[in-house]
């Protein structure tokens, strides 16, 4: 009975360890690790934001008097040259006051020659003895006030033929006329302000895009940097200009504050119309032939379990206590071999080289990786020494002009971590140095990665299990991490 006991005790206890091997051991946690390839290549960096497309100048066509519009010469898109009649006031109360104040002038005039005469008489009876003094008095003040009432006639005369004059509307400048805001019997009353009667573009093979940047990317625009638009109405073609002026003026839209930045545009085709929309890009920086990799390896954390402690901590500098195989894990030979070749340096020039020489002499033999970090050149805010006398959008300027200070990209300066698999199975840190980037990729310099090295981007939990939850039919394709199981990072 007890042989009984024990034999069907073996039994459970062998049956358990086959289940827990079955149901518990075989789902021990597997890791799936998602790899990127480092590549070389092109990076550029642009400053999107949108705008409206505008003639370089545009004038309000108005009228200074008052009256109904007798006639229109010029319509819609009509090219027209400055001095050119566009427009006709009628003048018939105009015509009237200047021959009332013609014949208030003659009145006055009349007044004045006969308080001459007056003061002439008087004068003669004066010097005879026969006239007081009183008299003369009142007679050389009466010939003062006609001489002023007679000037001031003349210059009324001179307003009323102005005004005149402005009833007949002349082109101010040459261009094409965008709008007419009148019609023939309209009546325009220029009591506050003048009416606008046509808008006439300058030159539309010259156009400029208003386009607003938010301040967060203002400081990485200047002048002469090259753009490029797209418009709906021709959405397969790609224009270009050139970034010449950047406005001081804030605008404040929904408490973000932009700033006016103005692209010079060629309009040769006189494809573009004024009011268009443009979807601008502005190119800040670019870099030729350089070694990228996916942003997510810069941004990956994995799990302690899956780091190689041993590598992790061989040098210190790593957030985990170990400084990796990049540029701030070398290790002790390879520090040596950096100090010999940084005392060689300075003794072939006789220890006369400052410390930014010194990093320049090592870029030449080691490259950005251990060349140290390089301060920003800034262009100081450029303004011009002499006042310019050339005439810009019809104004003639006079006085200097002031420009932001010009952006220059930062060399490889910043400092980031990513992970690669070793021998082991086991993740180990590079430390790399980070340049620009355009969202996707950024730019890294690292004395380790080379071109066609694997980065990991991501990891999964439970491998197998992901494949087949793949493969059912009632999951999507390639299968999601599986919640509570790690997932990508």
């Amino acid at each position: 009975m007890t042989k009984r006991v024990v034999f069907s005790s073996l039994i459970v206890l062998v049956l358990a360890a086959v289940a827990y091997y079955l149901f518990v051991g075989n789902r021990a946690k597997k890791y799936d690790f998602r790899f990127e390839t480092v590549t070389t290549g092109d990076l550029t960096v642009y400053v999107t934001a949108t705008g409206t497309i505008n003639p370089v100048t545009t004038v309000d066509v108005g009228t200074q008097v008052s009256g109904i519009v007798a006639k229109l010469y010029a319509d819609f898109n009509s090219v027209v040259k400055k001095g050119q009649v566009i427009a006709q006031i009628d003048s018939t109360f105009l015509v009237q006051a200047v021959k009332d104040a013609e014949a208030n002038y003659d009145r006055a005039k009349a007044q004045f020659d006969e308080s001459r005469r007056i003061l002439t008489r008087v004068e003669t009876l004066l010097v005879r003895g026969l006239e007081s003094q009183l008299n003369y008095d009142v007679a050389l003040t009466s010939f003062q006030s006609n001489t002023a009432s007679m000037k001031s006639a003349q210059a009324t005369i001179d307003r009323a033929k102005i005004n005149l004059a402005y009833a007949t509307i002349y082109a101010p400048i040459s261009g094409v006329v965008i709008n007419r805001a009148v019609n023939i019997g309209q009546t325009v009353a220029a009591s506050f302000s003048s009416p606008t009667l046509y808008t006439i573009a300058n030159d539309l093979s010259r156009m400029q895009v208003l386009t607003t940047v938010d301040e967060s990317d203002i400081g990485r625009i200047s002048i002469g940097q090259e753009a490029t638009f797209t418009v709906d109405s021709y959405p397969d073609e790609t224009f270009r200009g050139t970034v010449s002026q950047v406005r001081l003026a804030p605008v404040t839209v929904q408490n973000v504050v932009n700033y006016t930045v103005v692209i010079a545009v060629n309009n040769d085709q006189l494809k573009l119309m004024p009011g268009m929309t443009a979807n601008v890009r502005v190119l800040v920086a670019s870099a030729q032939d350089v070694l990228k990799i996916p942003n997510m390896a810069l941004r990956f954390q994995p799990p302690v379990e899956v780091i190689d402690t041993a590598k992790a901590n061989a040098a210190p500098g790593n957030p985990r206590g170990g400084g990796g195989r990049g540029e701030s894990g070398m290790d002790e030979s390879r520090r040596e071999r950096f100090r010999s070749l940084r005392d060689s340096i300075q003794a072939a020039h006789k220890g006369a080289l400052s410390d930014d020489e010194l990093r320049g002499e090592l870029r030449k033999v080691l490259g950005d990786a251990f060349a140290g970090r390089r301060q920003q050149e800034s262009a100081p805010a450029a303004i011009t020494a002499k006042p310019a006398t050339h005439t810009q959008f019809g104004i003639d300027l006079r006085f200097p002009e002031y420009q932001k200070n010009a952006y220059v990209p930062s060399q490889p300066t910043g400092r980031g971590r990513v992970w690669v698999l070793n021998a082991a199975g086991k993740l180990e840190p590079v430390m790399v140095r980070t340049g620009i980037t355009d969202g996707k990729s950024t730019q890294v310099v690292s004395p380790v990665l080379k071109a066609g090295d694997q980065v990991v981007l991501g990891i999964n939990y439970n491998a197998e299990d992901q494949t087949d939850r793949a493969r059912s039919p009632l999951t999507p394709q390639g299968g999601g991490p599986r919640p509570g199981g790690g997932g990508f990072r």
